[in-house]
């Protein structure tokens, strides 16, 4: 009986990999979100397999119980945590580094998106090695991204999302320093997962946010002249839990696109 724990499980690429990963009734699914009361998108399922555990990344003392609490549930031992909860860009993500209304602000984004996007993971892996340790399947996944990459920012001149671009770089370090100190004993595999580009917006965008898509797609059309369009987020989570499945001990510490390779469209 497989043990999965997803952090940001409420919405969006979290509540996906929960509704497909919880089909299997064998699995066991650990649903972390910030606010239990307000995920009604995961009772809605109507699934035994799934509990919803509380767990704010940016609150370790929440992160630890929920560790506590996954425990119980699981038996003392964790297969796989994903690492879905982040920081994502606002309203502020079209800005490049340099076109910030202040200085105050563009420090704000910085932190809180390495707050969260990396001091978070991080804690929440402590937090959950030692279960994941017992596993025999050992499975550590952050949910990364492939603006993240140096190459690809060159490549396309995507200039903006700093914050978010920039802690998604950094949380793909820990990735690989988790992998350095885990690999000579043999586990757990670490893996920094892009998802693609996806569409997880449930609201019909508005025509300020339709101009920045138009933009960042003329961007990424430098990369990939044959991309097409987003991702759902079934079909991004669909390739994403083929790469799981098929990760090797070798591929510890790696970045690797929803395609299992390089190619982040």
């Amino acid at each position: 009986m497989p043990s999965i724990a997803i952090t940001g499980a409420n919405r969006g690429i979290g509540f996906e990999f929960v509704r497909q990963l919880s089909e299997k009734p064998d699995n066991t699914i650990i649903a972390l979100v910030r606010n239990p009361d307000a995920a009604q998108s995961l009772r809605d399922l109507q699934r035994s397999n799934i509990h919803i555990v509380k767990a704010d990344i940016s609150d370790h003392a929440t992160v630890k119980a929920a560790a506590a609490e996954t425990a119980k549930i699981s038996s003392g031992s964790l297969d796989l945590l994903i690492n879905n909860a982040a920081w994502l860009p606002n309203e502020r993500h079209a800005l490049s580094l340099d076109k910030y209304p202040s200085d105050e602000i563009l420090s704000e984004d910085l932190v809180e998106a390495f707050n969260v996007n990396v001091v978070g993971v991080v804690h929440t892996i402590n937090a959950f090695l030692p279960l994941i340790k017992k596993s025999a399947i050992k499975k550590v996944v952050v949910i990364s991204t492939g603006v993240g990459d140096t190459d690809l920012t060159l490549r396309t001149e995507y200039a903006t999302s700093g914050p978010y671009c920039v802690s998604k770089a950094a949380v793909n370090m820990v990735v690989a320093k988790y992998a350095a100190e885990c690999k000579p004993e043999g586990g757990p595999i670490f893996l920094a997962l892009s998802p693609g580009l996806v569409n997880t917006q449930t609201a019909p965008p508005t025509p300020k946010q339709l101009e920045e898509f138009a933009a960042m797609v003329a961007s990424f059309k430098k990369y990939n002249p044959n991309w097409e369009r987003p991702l759902t987020p079934k079909e991004s989570v669909d390739a994403m839990l083929a790469v799981i499945h098929n990760l090797k001990p070798e591929q510890s510490g790696s970045f690797l696109s929803h395609k299992g390779n390089q190619d982040w469209l």
